[in-house]
């Protein structure tokens, strides 16, 4: 995240004495992505992060591909995967490639018996419904409905839910995930025309700090196996840090919707990049004001492009039989548009309601045998006219 940021107690200087109160001394880390050339922060420890007492059982987590090559559109209802009480069991790959994953999750439980490291993706975590707090080793978050969690690679962590009706929508990104670069000056500042700024992100605001010892379990998945390290101090025993990378939430409530007199394209939607992908958030908006605008999206091709679309609430105008929890795939190389009616419908309409996250892939994704569990088999049918 490219603003800078500091919570708790830290030295003068970088990489110098940093006494405690018993006069020994605090032990730096650097956490930073891309060697030393991405964004960054330093963070003090009670004890030293590398006190690995055992590493016990290792699971191959790799999504299991039905589909490698998938040339149809698809309708995927989301609800329909199961809750679970344990966190990383509750977590569903239904469509993957190598730049990303993109997980459904029911999770019951707060995860408490471990914590978790993911050393292989950022992840962005949509809260679909559900509320608690994020606890991570750089402080904690609140989050509620409609809260995009931004957690770099390497970022320990556990979720603390308030109860057990949760739903998550996770992309798993393997390159970082950034503010559109459109949006930013060349010092890094979101300009005036962006849909957001800075005061928007809610940072880590309370730092947890432990300086328990005995045996600790992390989570660690790296190259889609989840090893489990036991560690011999609490993770979360930082005492300060500062710097460019830590957690944060974005609420899409806080999103503002660029429109206008015709119908704008999806990039106006765009909330996150990377290089290899975007999300966006489609909200609540005006509609075009050109007295003779169509305000539904037109016909399209994705000759470069998957599309994903994942419907959160609202009436989604351009989509028929669309409930709550739903993913579409439209695969790149086929056009797809409006579905019958939809078209002919928004003319006159001022405004929509809808909610949604869109995730547009420049890679080709893998449809899993998760996914075809939860398929309308006739949706690529549903364009057909009556």
């Amino acid at each position: 995240m490219p603003f800078y940021h500091k919570l708790g107690n830290i030295p003068h200087k970088r990489h110098t004495i940093f006494r405690k109160p018993d006069g020994s001394l605090y032990h730096e880390q650097l956490f930073g992505t891309i060697g030393f050339d991405g964004m960054s922060t330093l963070m003090y420890h009670e004890h030293p992060p590398t006190q690995v007492l055992d590493v016990e059982s290792s699971v191959d987590v790799a999504p299991k591909i039905a589909i490698e090559r998938n040339m149809k559109s698809l309708n995927l209802n989301g609800f329909a995967v199961a809750p679970k009480d344990d966190f990383l069991e509750s977590r569903v790959p239904v469509l993957t490639n190598k730049d990303c994953t993109i997980i459904l999750a029911a999770p019951k439980k707060s995860l408490t018996e471990y914590f978790y490291k993911n050393a292989d993706a950022d992840e962005v975590i949509f809260v679909h419904e559900g509320s608690g707090t994020l606890r991570t080793q750089l402080g904690n978050i609140e989050f509620a409905y409609g809260d995009y969690l931004v957690v770099p690679r390497g970022m320990i962590y556990q979720m603390s839910f308030n109860d057990e009706n949760n739903r998550l929508f996770i992309t798993e990104s393997y390159r970082p995930v950034y503010t559109p670069k459109r949006y930013r000056n060349w010092f890094g500042q979101l300009l005036e025309h962006s849909p957001y700024c800075e005061r928007d992100f809610r940072p880590p605001s309370k730092l947890e700090t432990h300086n328990e010892k005995g045996e600790f379990i992390i989570k660690v998945k790296k190259e889609n196996m989840l090893h489990s390290y036991v560690y011999g101090s609490h993770p979360f025993d930082v005492i300060g840090w500062d710097g460019f990378n830590f957690p944060y939430a974005f609420s899409i409530h806080d999103f503002e919707p660029i429109t206008g007199r015709v119908h704008q394209p999806p990039p106006v939607h765009q909330t996150f990049e990377t290089d290899a992908f975007v999300i966006c958030s489609f909200c609540p908006r005006l509609y075009d004001y050109h007295p003779e605008a169509i305000p539904s999206p037109y016909n399209h091709s994705n000759i470069d492009s998957d599309e994903v679309l994942y419907y959160v609430d609202g009436d989604f105008m351009s989509r028929n039989n669309i409930e709550k929890g739903m993913i579409t795939l439209h695969p790149a190389g086929i056009p797809h548009g409006p579905h019958p009616g939809a078209y002919e419908r928004s003319i006159g309409k001022k405004e929509t309601v809808e909610l949604a996250v869109m995730v547009d892939t420049f890679k080709p994704l893998q449809v899993t045998e998760q996914a075809l569990e939860l398929q309308n088999p006739d949706y690529y049918r549903s364009w057909i006219l009556g």
